[in-house]
């Protein structure tokens, strides 16, 4: 870890702590005007705000503390597998809600798919709602460029979303498509949540904000979490910034403080270190390509789609971009979607463009996300079966970890303040320990990781992790990831898929040693030796790929 990396990320965990606290004390007024009747004015609508509105319409007096990142801490995550599987038994993917056994194929898509995807919307991620605009693409620049050596054709776009139904939010989807100039035909290209605002060659537009076409409201105050703020987890470029240093083989920026020292974000805050002294150039291993490089060099394109565009990455921002669009401004409902959701719609109207291109095989469109964006990707892969492929980079809770581990991040740590946009509103009652209905624990989800992975067969799956030395955090909790792997198997082979090749005993299947690849299958594992990154998975990842899509460039 960097020097200044680690000065920014205490910083940032310093930052985050005092706008929870300036949040809270906000909250109060908005809070009043949320008991009202009628439409509630939201200008100035803070993360404290929406989420205690949530709270109380789901009857909610107290939700449990997650625990936190930092290992001296007195509420620190568990780190003993003896104690990480308080809920050991997992929903079994392949029986049916009245009990029946699922033995085909048919019987999957037909019926238990949608059990599955009933679920998710209404307790974990949220329903897109019927009444969400249609969006109409713009290519607002072409232009020819380079990547490394490779030359290249690049479209820049915007998704305009219809609101002639609420004119108050403008929401422009940000994207970007290219395409290697010599290319004889179609190519698969990989899109790749972060970036969208630029392409080689082309010029770099002015920038948005990041609140989902709905620029911050200066006449508000600067209360963390809210539209005139941010504190520590302002949603602009920041996202695609993380994605792109993942890409190029550098750490990406840790998570921030949460409420009461919650680790969020989905990124691990231990606490920094000094980096080692810089190696000679001599004696430094050679560096991976970018993987946009490296696409290209493959005969692949790539597409970059800035999340943020879309939805902002923020509590407060739930009444603006596209679920605010929907809602015509006003807070959600407890099974209304979150922004991992949203995301995953953004991508699946960039599909719809793809479709269009005459550059793009669009039979052979892959998506990838890193962190958040991992557990976006996964969200995509699960819910749109027009992807053929996802790299699911380092995802961690919300993503490919199973919920009911007690190991790292928690199902707490996603209800408190910090990230409970990413989720459904009905998923706070997970992490309840007070309200009208009582109390509510992981254990209680009708669904988990593993049925997600599940959604995404038999088409291919790709879980990548680094490894805790060198920033990809134990927080994140491979080992859970891997059980959710193993427990998804059974279904990647009724659809005819291969799996790992492993039982499907996912409490005591354990994960191979770093760097050996379980690749075999159109449902695979690699844990890279690197950081907080799939940057060092690419080189193993595109070969894969081109061979179960049976892709060679012409």
């Amino acid at each position: 870890m960097s020097p200044r990396w680690g000065i920014g990320l205490a910083a940032a965990l310093v930052t985050g702590a005092m706008a929870t606290a300036m949040a809270q004390q906000a909250a109060a007024p908005a809070q009043a005007a949320a008991t009202s009747s009628g439409p509630i004015d939201t200008t100035c609508w803070t993360t404290a705000d929406d989420h205690n509105n949530m709270k109380m319409q789901l009857g909610i007096t107290q939700l449990r503390p997650g625990p936190s990142g930092t290992e001296t801490a007195p509420n620190h995550a568990n780190y003993d597998e003896a104690t990480a599987n308080p809920y050991p038994r997992l929903p079994d993917p392949l029986i049916l809600k009245n009990g029946k056994k699922v033995t085909s194929a048919n019987s999957w898509n037909k019926e238990r798919r949608p059990e599955i995807v009933e679920d998710f919307d209404r307790e974990v991620l949220g329903r897109v709602p019927k009444n969400v605009p249609k969006v109409k693409w713009e290519v607002v620049e072409t232009a020819n460029g380079m990547v490394g050596d490779q030359p290249t054709i690049g479209k820049r776009l915007l998704g305009h979303v219809d609101n002639s139904a609420y004119p108050g939010i403008t929401v422009d989807i940000q994207m970007s498509v290219v395409t290697p100039a010599n290319a004889k035909g179609p190519v698969p290209v990989m899109m790749m949540f972060g970036g969208g605002g630029n392409i080689p060659g082309g010029t770099q537009p002015a920038g948005r904000g990041g609140f989902g076409g709905a620029a911050p409201n200066t006449n508000c105050p600067a209360v963390a979490g809210g539209p005139g703020g941010g504190g520590a987890r302002g949603a602009g470029g920041r996202g695609a910034q993380v994605a792109g240093a993942a890409r190029a083989g550098a750490p990406a920026a840790g998570g921030t403080a949460g409420p009461a020292g919650q680790a969020s974000r989905g990124t691990p805050p231990p606490a920094p270190v000094a980096a080692a002294p810089a190696a000679p150039a001599a004696a430094r291993p050679p560096q991976d390509l970018p993987a946009t490089q490296q696409l290209l060099a493959a005969g692949w394109g790539y597409v970059q789609i800035n999340p943020t565009s879309i939805q902002a990455d923020q509590g407060s921002g739930l009444t603006k971009g596209i679920i605010g669009l929907t809602n015509k401004g006003q807070p959600r409902k407890p099974d209304d979607w979150g922004s991992l959701r949203a995301w995953a719609w953004g991508a699946a109207r960039g599909l719809d463009y793809l479709e269009t291109d005459k550059a793009v095989d669009a039979k052979k469109v892959g998506i990838e996300g890193v962190s958040r964006y991992g557990k976006a990707a996964l969200v995509t892969m699960a819910y749109d079966q027009r992807f053929a492929v996802v790299l699911i980079g380092s995802s961690g809770e919300g993503g490919a970890k199973l919920h009911r581990r007690n190991w790292g991040e928690a199902v707490e740590n996603l209800t408190g303040s910090g990230e409970y946009h990413w989720m459904a509103g009905n998923f706070l009652k997970y992490g309840t320990a007070e309200s009208s209905f009582g109390s509510k624990n992981p254990g209680d989800l009708p669904v988990d990781a593993h049925e997600l992975l599940a959604l995404c067969a038999p088409r291919l799956t790709f879980i990548s992790y680094g490894v805790p030395e060198k920033g990809d955090a134990k927080w994140l909790d491979h080992q859970g990831s891997f059980m959710a792997a193993i427990a998804a198997q059974p279904v990647f082979r009724l659809l005819g898929a291969k799996d790992l090749g492993r039982s499907d005993d996912y409490t005591k299947e354990k994960m191979p040693d770093v760097n050996v690849a379980m690749m075999d299958g159109q449902l695979a594992w690699r844990q890279h030796d690197g950081g907080h990154t799939d940057g060092p998975n690419w080189k193993y990842f595109i070969p894969w790929a081109s061979k179960n899509l049976k892709y060679t460039p012409k």
